[in-house]
């Protein structure tokens, strides 16, 4: 394992599932009422934005296919009053690549919602892979995904985390951490630097740093 740059990663990480796959990626990424809005929309503008030859970006489309995941049908309404639509419920929801929890001020309040927390537990059982973003992390802390693992947060909820996620090893300073198949990110922009990573996991880091470059954003080193 190595920290660079305030990232915890496992060195064998891109070697291991950097090959380049065709098929395409189902990213599901959980809305909730005050749910913070760049945890929605940046992991969401780095998968949309993917493409696996950037000389073809017009001719082509993402690898990822991103859906907005939540409780009901009924329409989110994030921190700030935009309104999001979700595509899918838990019941309907289809096989998932990736799933996401975001956090926001939403999540003190989800984190008592027992059926949303089983619900994560579930579908994350079911998922290849969960990422959380800045509090989302206190989300997957309490359905017991974090449990004996590294896992960050946004720097004023150290303490949120470790009261929903008492037996999680709290890492500071540091930009994501990676335990398995959880991966957790700390604050609100810490989401983009983390999927474009996951962009890397998934379809090489050559793949990663051209959609980065095109978004002109930095590639987490």
């Amino acid at each position: 394992m190595k920290n660079k740059g305030g990232v915890i990663m496992h060195l064998d990480m891109l070697s291991t599932t950097e090959k380049k796959n065709s098929s395409v990626k189902t990213v599901g990424i959980l809305i909730f009422n005050d749910v913070e809005v760049l945890d929605v929309a940046g992991p969401f503008e780095v998968f949309s934005m993917t493409r696996l030859d950037e000389d073809k970006r017009y001719e082509t489309t993402s690898p990822f296919r991103v859906v907005l995941l939540s409780e009901k049908k009924t329409p989110v309404i994030a921190i700030g009053g935009l309104k999001l639509i979700p595509d899918f419920t838990f019941d309907d929801c289809p096989d998932l690549d990736l799933f996401v929890i975001p956090g926001g001020w939403g999540t003190r309040r989800e984190v008592n919602n027992s059926v949303l927390i089983q619900e994560i537990s579930k579908l994350s059982a079911k998922s290849n892979l969960t990422a959380s973003v800045c509090t989302g992390s206190s989300l997957i802390g309490r359905a017991g995904l974090l449990d004996g693992k590294k896992a960050t947060t946004h720097w004023r909820a150290y303490n949120f985390l470790r009261e929903s996620a008492p037996k999680a090893q709290i890492q500071k300073n540091v930009v994501f951490t990676i335990e398995g198949p959880i991966f957790t990110s700390a604050g609100v922009a810490s989401g983009i630097r983390l999927s474009l990573y996951l962009v890397s996991h998934f379809f090489g880091t050559h793949v990663g740093k051209e959609t980065a470059r095109f978004l002109e954003f930095p590639y987490p080193v």
